[in-house]
């Protein structure tokens, strides 16, 4: 599928913006009928289409047709029926629990759209990362600027094409452009804003104080925004796969080596590295061989299994990594500049100031670094920025846990790989230089969602003598205010965490209560 991806006028997208404001100030997405038809109407754009879908995906990315089926339309299609089906009660405003401190006010908060919406997507899922979250924007009811990426040229103009034609036009506006385009759009002031773009969305927001999502790649950053004099420090966001020796190591290999080939590498969850205890290198390096013939029987260069790299920047960048690496590669190593391709390729012996490991590899390049053991995997995670996920291969829970438990990351899998993603209704999102703020389910509602807290206190609590906040008012009674600031405090427990003498009487007598009623009732019925 050959297209030629018409940019935006930066001329027109302030217009634009402003268009978008006058549509949320309308009040036209107040209503959750309304929203729930829009999400209707986006999940028959992807039913009605998805053979085109298919071949946009293929000419961007070479991917091939069962692995779009299954993670792009079907993990797509998911997210935005969940959204449909949930959007009333997600938005239903939720009481909040009784107190007798502040009964009288009904305290209730209240489920309201932030406003004009920004969302920047990636390249390497076009619709899954684009439709996702703007399925979350549309639920909480959001008017959405939306700006596919560029380097996805067929995915962006198809839709461009489609959201117009399925959606409200004037819900969502899509913007198509590059680094002048996107500068543009960052000037503008929006009331939340999601993408991949990091430390330079972080900069333009914090001019109008606009929240923001991230889920972080360096690697996009570089791309739209290589062109600006900018100061960019770029953090790696890569995922570790821990193995214990105890592992079921055949299917451990399967799951990792799929994963890592998954869209040619090209996913933010895609297992960057592998870490494995130095006895037990061998052995695995023989699995994950196993695992890779298993999977593709045949050369993938010519199969169509495997995907293709986004363009011929990346294929540099790869071939670089796998020229100053001082690994052993076990096999691939094969680069086609002209083809954008780049053979799976098993690296070992790879150590901690390698050329694979100084960056985020998004693509099909798999180190393994020996470690003397989990105490030393984990200093190594530790060492390097927080990683969107990491991977646990292991049977025994103290394993797992250990990892857990002295580690951070945005989300861990123990045993599989990339499909937690998929899981409805769980938050997926990254954590510190993996990026913040989640994607998917619920919890993408509640990013574009501002939680309004309301209270209502009825005239009468004040015309009642001698209510407890009665005492506020001045001219300050002490004997009354000391009563309401007593009233107010809290009982705290003993220091030494036991419970209070107070808490113990009301036991007893609960206790003698309760004894005392069933011995009537025994009286009373034998």
């Amino acid at each position: 599928m050959s297209c030629t991806l018409q940019y935006t006028p930066i001329g027109d997208i302030p217009r634009i913006r402003n268009e978008l404001g006058a549509v949320f100030n309308s009040g036209r997405t107040r209503s959750i009928a309304y929203r729930k038809q829009q999400l209707l109407q986006l999940c028959y754009l992807i039913e009605d289409n998805q053979e085109r879908i298919r071949q946009a995906i293929s000419s961007d990315l070479g991917r091939p047709r069962n692995e779009t089926d299954f993670l792009e339309l079907s993990g797509t299609l998911l997210e935005v029926k969940d959204a449909y089906d949930n959007v009333e009660k997600w938005s239903a405003p939720q009481k909040s629990p009784f107190s007798l401190l502040w009964f009288s006010l009904s305290p209730v908060t209240r489920k309201e759209p932030k406003g004009v919406v920004l969302i920047i997507s990636p390249f390497n899922y076009p619709y899954f990362l684009t439709l996702t979250p703007l399925s979350a924007a549309i639920a909480a009811g959001n008017t959405v600027m939306l700006k596919p990426s560029e380097l996805t040229p067929a995915s962006a103009a198809l839709l461009a094409e489609l959201i117009p034609k399925y959606l409200d036009p004037e819900l969502v506006q899509v913007v198509n452009g590059g680094v002048p385009e996107t500068t543009k759009i960052l000037e503008l002031r929006f009331n939340h804003s999601n993408g991949r773009v990091a430390k330079i969305i972080c900069t333009a927001a914090a001019q109008h104080l606009t929240p923001v999502t991230l889920e972080v790649s360096w690697r996009s950053v570089f791309l739209r925004f290589r062109d600006l004099n900018c100061d960019v420090d770029f953090d790696p966001g890569k995922s570790p796969c821990v193995i214990d020796p105890k592992c079921n190591a055949k299917i451990a290999a399967k799951r990792i080596m799929w994963g890592k080939l998954v869209n040619c590498g090209q996913v933010c969850l895609s297992p960057d590295y592998v870490l494995v205890p130095e006895s037990f290198q061998d052995e695995f390096v023989e699995a994950l061989q196993n695992a890779y013939h298993e999977l593709h029987p045949t050369d993938p260069k010519t199969s169509g299994m495997l995907g293709r790299i986004v363009n011929e920047r990346h294929v540099e960048r790869l071939k670089g990594l796998l020229d100053n690496t001082n690994g052993t590669i076990v096999f691939g190593g094969e680069v086609d500049k002209e083809a954008r391709y780049v053979a799976p390729s098993l690296i070992r012996d790879v150590k901690r100031d390698d050329s694979l490991m100084s960056e985020e590899i998004f693509g099909p390049l798999l180190p393994v670094v020996p470690v003397k053991d989990v105490d030393e995997a984990i200093a190594v995670i530790n060492s390097m920025d927080e990683a969107l996920n990491i991977y646990v291969f292991t049977s025994e829970k103290k394993f797992k846990s250990k990892v857990m438990d002295n580690t951070r990351s945005g989300t861990v899998s123990a045993n599989d790989t990339i499909l937690h993603v998929m899981a409805n209704d769980a938050p997926f999102g990254g954590f510190g230089a993996s990026g913040y703020g989640y994607s998917t389910g619920k919890a993408a509602f509640d990013e574009f969602t501002h939680f309004r807290c309301t209270v209502d206190n009825p005239n009468w609590y004040d015309l009642v003598e001698y209510t407890a906040m009665s005492a506020r008012y001045t001219p300050y009674n002490s004997a009354s205010l000391q009563r309401l600031v007593k009233f107010l405090h809290p009982r705290l427990p003993p220091r030494n965490g036991g419970t209070s003498a107070m808490t113990k009487l009301w036991y007893v007598l609960g206790v003698a209560v309760a004894g005392a009623a069933c011995t009537s009732l025994a009286v009373l019925f034998l």
